[in-house]
């Protein structure tokens, strides 16, 4: 068994391929500390110079802060399917680890984590004196109950089984026996069926908030149990939620160093629907301290407020889909590949992210893996040809079908709505926009035949290909079933070396081009505007809000 340190023979390669050249900064740090290295090994490893001391960005107690950003209503955390969810439960449930901006991967719940040099045996060890805010301690069986609530793949849109699919019985589809052991109150180990590479970052994603074992999803607002430092007082959807600081509650972050914070006596979030303009007016009007996030020409305009920017370039997107398994009149139309390809030909990437999002990313090639991925392989764009899409959709005999693409009534899936909707009627096709609020658009967003939704940052291409085009997975929107697909994730799971694992990607991105299952335009640089004086609200590259991070300086 290998120890967390900078010895692992993977990380001491992975330190030889940044001084080499051949991994940036961020994709050093996932993949080491991913391994178990501590973040302040994987720096002094990598010769990097070490980040600012968490607690040195919590300032004055007794503050309030507010926050815009779309309050959407609590979910069971493994069913929870969007960012703005978690931010309110991350008041009082936390997480076993932690992904940074940096890139790197750090104990939460987790004190630290060890890994075999095959990957097939992860060791987690516990933060010792960790409470829940009911008294009980935090435990081992607390973690290995974690692992059996993860991997009922029963629970309907139970995102987290998929992420942990290695410790999952293919034929109950519960935990497999022997999975998870449980060696003493503070030691747990995980043996996995093949290697996973994308274990550990799973662990990080939203869904995988850890919860109590008397935890209610229909009473997790009158009955929050959790480990964190604050607890919900009120939560109406689309218009406001309210955290307060728990003050009877010994919080194991305010007594160990590198956390400290939660320094907020409450913390606000504020609906102001999807218009990139009425945020601005807030903040102009000084009813806000913070955004969530900030898109387009409002860019600038905060900046002319005076407000500080921070900005990441991520693994965020927006994807436009025809859903394979959707039917209209008894027919589905994108079950065609034909009807796909034509989609995929009839639109320009480039000036999608140009009218879409102003430019502020990258052109993207139709297949859901970055290039900040570190699994990335560079297979080129699909080609873009508006006439050859007419003639497919003539030979599918769908020349004279009306699609229906909808969108949110945002400022990023809109506006990239109608360029593309621009782009295909330009080749001939007939489309109706159809753009819908929020509460509509959220309650079926995985229905719709032909949709544009927007997809967050993950710091592996294939943890992305696994969530969103493995067959049968709760968020494979697209319906894609393709079981040389589902192997190939499989067996690129299971290689921990993203230059190995590269071939096997190289296939999967173009079996996602081949098949048109998506148009991907661009990858999204991500922007958050905040007041001078607030402090560890930095742009997340997964739009996670840390919130004992968060302070006000006077």
């Amino acid at each position: 068994m290998s120890l967390p340190q900078p010895r692992h023979p993977l990380a001491q390669r992975h330190a030889r391929e940044l001084a080499e050249g051949r991994l940036t900064r961020r994709e050093f740090l996932t993949r080491v500390t991913a391994l178990g290295v501590p973040v302040a090994g994987a720096y002094a490893l990598g010769g990097l110079s070490a980040p600012a001391r968490a607690d040195e960005t919590f300032e004055t107690e007794g503050t309030a802060l507010r926050i815009q950003m779309e309050v959407r209503a609590l979910k069971d955390p493994r069913s929870a399917d969007w960012s703005e969810i978690a931010n309110i439960y991350r008041g009082w449930l936390e997480y076993l680890v932690e992904y940074n901006s940096d890139g790197s991967v750090r104990g939460m719940l987790l004190d630290r984590w060890e890994v075999s040099d095959d990957a097939l045996t992860y060791t987690l060890h516990l933060r010792p004196g960790v409470r829940w805010n009911n008294g009980d301690a935090f435990t081992a069986e607390d973690v290995a109950r974690m692992f059996r609530y993860w991997c009922d793949r029963e629970v309907a849109g139970n995102s987290m089984a998929g992420r942990l699919v290695s410790l999952v019985d293919h034929d109950t589809g519960q935990l497999r026996d022997g999975a998870v052991t449980v060696i003493d109150p503070l030691t747990v180990t995980l043996t996995l069926q093949s290697p996973d590479v994308a274990l550990m970052v799973g662990l990080s994603d939203y869904p995988a908030a850890v919860v109590h074992a008397d935890h209610d999803p229909l009473t997790m607002l009158d009955n929050p149990l959790g480990t964190g430092p604050y607890l919900p007082e009120a939560l109406d959807p689309g218009v406001r939620a309210l955290l307060v600081r728990n003050t009877n509650h010994d919080w194991w972050g305010a007594r160990t160093e590198g956390f400290g914070g939660a320094t907020l006596d409450a913390i606000e979030f504020i609906d102001y629907g999807t218009d990139p303009a009425s945020w601005l007016a807030a903040a102009e009007a000084g009813e806000i301290d913070m955004m969530y996030e900030n898109i387009g020409d409002f860019i600038a305009l905060a900046d002319a407020l005076g407000w500080q920017r921070s900005e990441v370039t991520t693994g965020s997107t927006v994807v436009l889909r025809g859903s394979q398994i959707a039917k209209l009149d008894g027919r589905a139309p994108y079950a065609d590949a034909r009807v796909r390809k034509a989609i995929q030909l009839a639109i320009d990437n480039e000036i999608a992210l140009e009218l879409g999002y102003s430019g502020h990313g990258i052109v993207a090639e139709n297949h859901h893996v970055a290039p900040v991925h570190p699994d990335y392989a560079a297979i080129g764009p699909t080609a873009y040809d508006p006439d050859a899409a007419l003639a497919l959709m003539v030979e599918a005999g769908m020349e004279g079908f009306e699609h229906e693409l909808v969108t949110l009534d945002d400022g990023l899936t809109m506006r990239t709505g109608d360029a593309c909707a621009a782009m295909l009627r330009d080749a001939g096709l007939k489309v109706k926009r159809t753009v819908l609020p929020g509460a509509r658009f959220w309650a079926e967003w995985k229905s719709y035949p032909l949709s544009i939704t927007e997809w967050n940052h993950r710091p592996l291409g294939i943890q992305m290909l696994a969530l969103a085009y493995r067959s049968g997975e709760p968020w494979n929107e697209s319906g894609y079933a393709n079981h040389d697909f589902d192997v190939l994730v499989g067996e690129a799971l299971g290689i921990a070396e993203a230059e190995a694992r590269r071939d096997i990607m190289a296939r999967l991105e173009a079996m996602l081009q081949q098949d048109a299952v998506i148009v991907q335009p661009y990858w999204r640089s991500l922007y958050r505007h905040v007041r001078p004086g607030v402090t560890g609200a930095e742009m997340h590259p997964a739009f996670e809000i840390h919130l004992y991070k968060l302070g006000l300086r006077p």
